[in-house]
């Protein structure tokens, strides 16, 4: 190794420190700062919803009931400009209500974690459990009849996926139902990124 490729690769280690400290302090601050069972409050008006302390992105006034989504991991790495995950990774999804009423709905979709998330909104039909859905070759479920998603970074509705420390919303009116909302990224969903929205 050269003097010059030396000094690169050290660069590169402490970016991905500093990367991973900062990474650590606004997971902390997102989900130990609003409280509550699975780092959230009992839910949240258009009025309240909030980002989290740090964050790049500034929140429009969202319609309806605003349902709060966290999207974390742990085991995850990143190279480079790609996320990638490690054996045993996690991935977490956590809404702050189980419940909403039927409607105009607005997910504000917030990635504590450490790679890119995204959060799609599927029908979940009768007799199916959330995490059940089949897996296909490229270690994704199937997207068909998806009603919202909410991937631009520090925007509305589809993107390149929201990066880590950065959030991303939209809105839609659902009618009553069971439905799964899902981070759809390869092998996010069968490590765990999912979690069950009841509409009444």
């Amino acid at each position: 190794m050269n003097a010059r490729s030396g000094g690169s690769h050290r660069a590169q280690v402490v970016f991905g420190i500093v990367a991973t400290l900062v990474l650590t302090g606004l997971s902390i601050l997102a989900v130990g700062g609003v409280g509550g069972v699975g780092g959230f409050g009992g839910g949240v008006t258009r009025d309240e919803a909030t980002l989290p302390i740090g964050s790049p992105c500034t929140l429009p006034s969202l319609s309806g009931t605003v349902v709060t989504v966290d999207l974390t991991d742990t085991g995850a790495m990143i190279d480079g400009q790609h996320s990638r995950m490690t054996s045993g990774a996690r991935m977490f999804l956590s809404a702050d209500h189980a419940t909403v009423p039927h409607g105009t709905v607005s997910f504000l979709a917030i990635n504590s974690g450490s790679v890119i998330h995204e959060l799609l909104v599927l029908p979940l039909p009768d007799g199916q459990s959330v995490g059940s859905r089949p897996i296909g070759d490229d270690a994704t479920v199937t997207e068909a009849g998806s009603l919202a998603e909410a991937s631009a970074p520090c925007g509305e509705g589809v993107g390149s996926g929201i990066v880590p420390g950065a959030s991303s919303w939209v809105t839609v009116s659902l009618p009553p139902g069971r439905y799964e909302l899902v981070c759809n990224l390869p092998g996010h969903y069968a490590a765990g990124a999912y979690t069950e929205l009841t509409v009444t």
